[in-house]
């Protein structure tokens, strides 16, 4: 891919999401049943199922409005708290890209730092609170660090997803503060977050942005 972020790459950067959550339906099924309401894997698949066939339909020409329409299908489509902060996550990171059909590749940095500051705006999460945002947080800080730099995307990516998934692994040891876990109490130490895990699988299908 080339370095501006087209509608193209940014629908092949959902469908391969999409693939992964199916892939992954289970284990993060397994991981919301020790710690929730074990529905995340099935109601996150049900939501990308339908974003793949809304891609299809609609077949949007813009970056942002990629990312937007994915928002608009996820709240409507999943239930519990993935919905909305999924949904928010794409649609401030759609808004942030804008109406242009292709933005330049830095512009990634700003929509996914739009993208968190949503769902800490909508989930009242913070760093530490065992929650998507452990993984959301250090993918940001990384991407805009790389993108600083001046790496290319593709390397600027792969730096966000290392931090994502590093982000995701120190949830298991966090005493959650936010959701249903929290009403575990210390029951919820030793479990890897649902949520979390969910990001850094977004985070690792972007990989092929830049390519």
């Amino acid at each position: 891919m080339s370095e501006n972020l087209s509608a193209a790459a940014m629908a092949q950067w959902v469908r391969q999401f999409a693939t992964l959550i199916a892939q992954n339906r289970e284990h993060l099924t397994e991981l919301d049943a020790a710690i929730g309401d074990a529905d995340h894997g099935a109601n996150m698949d049900r939501g990308m199922s339908a974003v793949v066939k809304a891609l299809d339909d609609a077949q949007p020409t813009a970056a942002g409005a990629v990312l937007t329409g994915v928002g608009m299908t996820l709240i409507s489509t999943v239930g519990g708290a993935s919905g909305p902060l999924f949904g928010t996550l794409f649609l401030r990171m759609g808004t942030a890209l804008g109406d242009a059909g292709e933005v330049p590749s830095q512009e990634l940095g700003t929509a996914l730092r739009a993208g968190l500051e949503g769902v800490v705006a909508r989930g009242k999460a913070e760093l530490g609170d065992k929650t998507m945002v452990d993984a959301l947080a250090p993918a940001a800080d990384a991407l805009d660090a790389a993108l600083a730099e001046g790496l290319p995307l593709a390397d600027a990516v792969a730096r966000a997803s290392e931090a994502a998934a590093t982000g995701r692994d120190c949830t298991t040891p966090m005493l959650a503060r936010k959701g249903r876990a929290s009403y575990l109490g210390e029951r919820s130490v030793g479990h890897q977050d649902p949520g979390a895990t969910s990001v850094a699988l977004l985070l690792e299908a972007a990989s092929e942005l830049g390519r």
